[in-house]
C-alpha cells in the first residue's frame, strides 16, 4: 500500500514522501492518526503541486537543519553511568540521557530525532541525530563507569617506582609491590 506521509516518522520516512507499507499498518495506524493518506493519483498530483509551492520553505528548513548539524560537528559525549563489576550498567543509556547531556553542553535537541540502541555496557557507541531528510549527524557516545577509579597515567605509575628505589633497607615495601604489579 502506498502512503503519502504527513509528518516525519523516524525509520519509515519524512513528510511528503511516498512510502510502501503493509496494508494493516497503513489502514490501522497511519491513516486514522493523520500521519498519512492513501497515495491515489489525485493525491500524488496535489503533492507535486504543494511541493512546487513550498520549495522555498523546504530549502529554508534544510538550511536551518544543516546549521544545527554543524553545531554537533566535533561533539563527543562522555556519559558516566553506575556500572557493576562486570562492566554492565545499572539501567541503560538511552536517547533521553543523550538529549540531557547535549542540553548540558548548550545544544537543545528533541530526543525523538535521536536514534540509537539502548546502551547497557561500558564502551564507545554511536547515536544518529536526524535533523532533516538528508541531514543526519553521527554522534559518538562513550559510556564510562562513574563508581570506579580512573586508570592511572604512566607518569603516576612511574613515581611510586622512584620512591620504592629510594628505600635503603632492602625490604620490599608495599609501594614496590604495587609498582611491580602495575607493570
Amino acid at each position: 500500500m502506498e502512503i503519502i506521509l504527513k509528518e516525519d516518522i523516524i525509520g519509515l520516512g519524512y513528510k511528503n514522501e511516498i512510502v510502501n507499507v503493509k496494508n494493516g499498518y497503513g489502514r490501522n495506524y497511519l491513516i486514522p492518526t493523520g500521519k498519512g493518506v492513501i497515495a491515489s493519483p489525485s493525491a500524488k498530483k496535489q503533492l507535486a503541486e504543494d511541493l512546487k509551492q513550498q520549495a522555498a520553505k523546504i530549502a529554508a528548513r534544510k538550511a536551518e537543519a544543516e546549521k544545527r548539524a554543524a553545531q554537533l560537528s566535533g561533539v563527543e559525549l562522555v556519559i558516566p553511568a553506575k556500572v557493576s563489576a562486570t562492566g554492565v550498567t545499572y539501567g541503560s543509556v538511552n536517547t533521553a540521557i543523550v538529549a540531557e547531556e547535549l542540553a548540558k553542553k548548550g545544544i537543545e535537541i528533541e530526543r525523538k530525532i535521536i536514534t540509537m540502541r539502548d546502551i547497557k555496557k561500558v564502551g564507545t557507541y554511536e547515536a544518529t541525530v536526524h535533523f532533516f531528510k538528508d541531514v543526519e549527524v553521527k554522534l559518538p557516545v562513550t559510556v564510562i563507569a562513574e563508581n570506579q577509579p580512573a586508570p592511572q597515567t604512566e607518569e603516576k605509575a612511574e613515581k611510586p617506582v622512584e620512591n620504592a628505589k629510594e628505600n635503603e633497607t632492602g625490604e620490599t615495601t608495599a609501594i614496590e609491590q604495587e609498582a611491580s604489579a602495575a607493570e
